[in-house]
């Protein structure tokens, strides 16, 4: 498993970049990134897109041969024929854009593997215990219990936002879309267990990382079907050899670079 991680700057990434990184995609993507009232949320679409399109160009295929589609659910996948196949999974809060990625093994065709990434911070007006209570319904008594008992706020937060991002990150992997009740996926973060109704599920693995842009934390996590094995989580929070962070200029201009035709 890889991930390659991108930090967005509206200020760096210029109008010409933007202009010929458009070139990059296909029209429906084009399309869809035009719709955008902020431009900001069109160049992290964009950002996204690009993603895909060097991992596909460095396992040596041609721009007019990357082909991809979605699940009922809405999950996308790769229908360009790779051998081995290739599952991944996109996402992106406030400047992150993020892609993970693995060798497809279970449950084609989008496999099993998702991503999620937050910003750790209280949205504005809003008391640590205010915004858990705003989401409580969808954390187990265990988790809340972990949240308050023997944790300052600081710690509660991050506690919080591996919590959030886990589930997200499992239910991507799942490719179920959107009403999955995460109540049923529970994490103790203090003893790094996690749950799904009630058991320690087989086969998983949970990769947690954080990403610093500035005075600005991120946290996430990387789920992945294995199997084989029993499921685990594993807390690499400093530069693990699987995670690339890249700027936004730096990485358009690799886009440009790679995608281009010559």
């Amino acid at each position: 498993m890889q991930a390659w991680a991108v930090v967005y700057n509206a200020s760096l990434l210029s109008e010409e970049l933007y202009q010929r990184a458009l070139l990059l995609v296909d029209s429906d993507s084009v399309a869809r990134i035009k719709k955008f009232y902020h431009r900001a949320d069109a160049c992290r679409t964009l950002i996204g897109r690009l993603l895909t399109r060097v991992m596909l160009k460095e396992r040596g295929i041609s721009v007019h041969a990357m082909k991809f589609s979605a699940t009922s659910a809405g999950k996308p996948y790769i229908t360009t024929n790779l051998k081995p196949p290739v599952g991944y999974n996109v996402t992106h809060d406030n400047a992150l854009i993020a892609l993970a990625f693995a060798p497809g093994i279970h449950n084609a065709p989008a496999f099993s593997i998702g991503i999620d990434v937050m910003k750790v911070r209280l949205p504005s007006r809003e008391t640590f215990a205010s915004f858990v209570d705003s989401v409580g319904e969808q954390l187990t008594p265990l988790e809340h219990r972990l949240l308050f008992s023997g944790a300052s706020p600081t710690e509660g937060l991050r506690r919080f936002f591996w919590m959030w991002t886990l589930k997200e990150a499992y239910t991507k992997a799942l490719g179920v879309g959107m009403g999955f009740n995460f109540q049923r996926v529970e994490f103790d973060v203090v003893r790094k267990v996690v749950r799904i109704d009630g058991k320690i599920p087989e086969g998983w693995r949970f990769n947690l990382f954080v990403i610093r842009d500035g005075d600005d934390l991120y946290q996430g996590v990387v789920a992945e079907y294995v199997g084989g094995m029993r499921t685990e989580v594993i807390d690499i929070t400093s530069n693990p050899n699987w995670l690339v962070v890249y700027d936004a200029v730096t990485f358009v201009k690799k886009a440009i670079d790679q995608l281009q035709e010559k």
